[in-house]
């Protein structure tokens, strides 16, 4: 009985036993699975989507902007519509947390945030600092230029909000032979250290040719060309821009955006319109999420330059978004009127907006 008393106690602890381990097992397969499906659910990608109505839009009224530039105040230079002004961009999985200004200052108070590249950028900055002060238009602020560089400073906060026009990224000088694009030199990053977020740009420029290109000869390793590939020229200067950030960017005090290829609308055929030689008269984005007409070659220059750095570098990726946006354009309501028909830049309020939602979304 001794014997037997103890086999079944023995027995039935090794029965506990195996009873607990096998609810632990359970327990942590249940945990690992929830934390798989909240990751998972977490996740947005913010680029794929499309753009919908909503009477809730724009951000900010145009009119309610003192300082957007004439070239992008399209409702002042006489544009008659306004559905442009009323689009949202919806991911397909989520919900991109609209624009809070008030956040955004208090995020950033003490900081300095720069946008780096043309007129592009130019767009952005003004759409942020448009954004800003809309929603906090009794806040004090200033804008100032020196040189290449133009501030916008909410005084109550310390924030600065940047513009440095560089619109190549790498150098551009002046020497005896003429103007030279050195492809190799980036001394105008010396302005960009100690910046607290930066947001890089650069494409529009190199295909200029004739009177508008703003350079005589290319430099590249130590010899001087007449010319050369322009997107040749376009990743050699990248992969300059991509070691300058490897060399200098600290991750803990920086954080680093390139803006992405913005695209331009010329070509009817590129979203089912043969008929259509510009983006005059567009009033409604293109249907659906997928662009009919691929994206630009620059894109995958662009992507390839990017996946070589290591130091961290987020990309906003708005090129499909953008090209779905065939109205967002000022067209004849731009800097050149109806002779300089403008399908590259965009109206503010407008396109730029989303892109600067994007960016405080991933700020959250």
């Amino acid at each position: 009985m001794g014997f037997f008393s103890f086999w079944v106690r023995r027995s039935t602890f090794s029965l506990s036993a195996f009873a607990s381990a096998s609810h632990l097992f359970l327990l942590l397969l249940l945990v690992l699975v929830c934390c798989q499906a909240n990751a998972t659910k977490d996740y947005c990608d913010m680029f794929t989507g499309r753009w919908v109505l909503d009477t809730s839009y724009p951000l900010y009224e145009a009119a309610a902007c003192p300082f957007i530039e004439h070239e992008f105040n399209c409702q002042k230079n006489g544009r008659p519509d306004l559905a442009y002004t009323k689009y949202r961009w919806q991911p397909h999985d989520c919900n991109l947390i609209r624009f809070n200004g008030l956040n955004f200052l208090e995020r950033f108070r003490g900081k300095s945030i720069m946008f780096v590249g043309d007129s592009l950028s130019r767009n952005q900055w003004q759409s942020l600092t448009c954004m800003l002060h809309s929603a906090l238009p009794k806040a004090k602020y200033n804008i100032t230029r020196q040189g290449d560089v133009s501030s916008f400073t909410f005084t109550d906060y310390g924030v600065k909000v940047m513009l440095n026009r560089n619109v190549y990224l790498v150098d551009t000088v002046k020497e005896k032979v003429g103007r030279v694009l050195k492809l190799d030199s980036i001394e105008g990053g010396k302005i960009w250290k100690q910046i607290d977020m930066l947001i890089f740009n650069t494409w529009h420029w190199w295909n200029r040719r004739g009177p508008s290109q703003p350079w005589d000869y290319i430099q590249v390793g130590g010899k001087l060309v007449k010319d050369m590939d322009r997107m040749a020229a376009f990743n050699k200067a990248l992969e300059t821009w991509a070691r300058w950030v490897d060399d200098n960017i600290d991750p803990a005090k920086s954080t680093v955006f390139f803006q992405g290829i913005s695209p331009s609308h010329y070509n009817g055929s590129l979203w089912n319109e043969p008929s259509a030689k510009s983006c005059i008269r567009q009033t409604a984005p293109v249907a659906g999420s997928i662009y009919p007409g691929g994206m630009p070659p620059a894109v995958a220059v662009l992507k390839a330059a990017l996946n070589k750095i290591k130091k961290p570098v987020k990309l906003l990726d708005v090129t499909n978004l953008s090209l779905l946006r065939k109205d967002g354009h000022p067209s004849m309501y731009g800097l050149g009127g109806p002779t300089g028909m403008d399908c590259s830049h965009w109206c503010l309020a407008g396109v730029p907006d989303t892109w600067n939602q994007i960016l405080y979304n991933f700020m959250l």
